[in-house]
């Protein structure tokens, strides 16, 4: 969470809305009266493809169909994403969100050669980016949190303990059974025996479906370049259905990211990494980590950054070969 001296051009207040998704929709952007939208039945089963982006345009929503990233990984992919125009009246304007089916993928979390911070500097600290043996099944890469300087925070991964874990904060979880979870920290300062891997990043940014009240004070969030309090902000949150859900958009507080989430119909989130040095989302073109493409354009990052040793922390997925398993290390 570096301050840069990078001007934001482009200003942006993502406004987002779920409506039933139907697999092979003919257009990516229609327009759907609202009063359609409150009577359709969402099938009880598990949906092959997150909802349609919707944005509210006087009475009706805007709505914008996501992509699937990794078509290459099996017949139904596993990561989509989209792009949009949060205010209909603005289409210049963009932002980005990406969706990841966690029942068949890994999420996994690596150091840097920098952060976690320095205190954890005699510890090992794995390969600092994408291990050779994790490429094959690799389909996204993402940024993390704060440097611990930045955000007293808990960070575990591999057995490894770098920071302790810090009650009261907002921690996204991956379990010895495979599955992934959003959650405010209740437990002790070391993650008990089925937790594979945890990391924090201040409190909850959404809590039962609405942003935490906290939200309203901007200047809980972090520290912001040149002060201003819409910058660039990353997040994490989770679906009822369990499902992740990765977004970035420019010129946002804490309170409209918060609303952000909620509108991605995500039950709890937490920020990530904010200014607009930091936003990164890669996917990858083919087994190997061949084709890695910038989802989330940015000029200070570039499409291979997690393919050497990065200097911070950062998040990666994996198609998953059995539930449960270890991360590549």
């Amino acid at each position: 969470m570096r301050k840069v001296a990078l001007s934001v051009a482009a200003l942006a207040l993502v406004v987002l809305g779920a409506v039933t998704w139907r697999a092979h929709s003919a257009a990516s952007t229609t327009t759907t009266r609202a009063a359609s939208v409150t009577t359709t039945t969402v099938p009880a089963r598990k949906l092959d493809a997150p909802a349609k982006v919707c944005v509210p345009n006087h009475g009706s929503l805007v709505c914008t169909a996501w992509q699937p990233r990794d078509p290459w990984s099996s017949a139904i992919p596993d990561v989509y994403a989209t792009t949009f125009a949060p205010v209909v009246a603005q289409p210049s304007l963009v932002a980005y969100a990406a969706w990841i089916r966690t029942s068949a993928t890994d999420f996994a979390l690596y150091p840097g050669y920098k952060g976690p911070g320095e205190t954890a500097s005699g510890v090992y600290r794995g390969p600092e980016m994408v291990p050779l043996s994790g490429r094959p099944r690799l389909l996204a890469t993402m940024n993390s949190g704060f440097y611990e300087a930045d955000g007293a925070a808990g960070f575990y991964v591999n057995h490894i303990l770098y920071f302790p874990m810090l009650p009261g904060l907002a921690t996204v979880v991956r379990y010895t059974n495979g599955t992934v979870n959003i959650i405010t920290w209740t437990g002790g300062a070391r993650p008990g025996p089925t937790i594979q891997m945890a990391r924090q990043n201040l409190p909850l940014l959404v809590s039962n479906s609405v942003p935490t009240p906290r939200t309203a004070n901007n200047a809980l969030w972090g520290l912001t370049l040149h002060g201003l309090p819409d910058v660039w902000r990353t997040a994490l949150g989770i679906t009822a259905s369990g499902d992740l859900i990765y977004a970035a958009a420019p010129a946002q507080t804490a309170q409209s990211m918060a609303h952000v989430m909620v509108l991605l119909h995500c039950v709890r989130a937490m920020q990530l990494d904010i200014n607009p040095e930091w936003p990164i989302f890669v996917t990858y073109a083919a087994p190997g980590a061949q084709g890695p493409s910038l989802f989330v354009p940015n000029p200070n990052q570039i499409p291979g950054r997690f393919l050497y040793s990065s200097t911070k922390d950062f998040f990666a997925v994996y198609k998953s070969l059995r539930p449960g398993e270890a991360q590549p290390w």
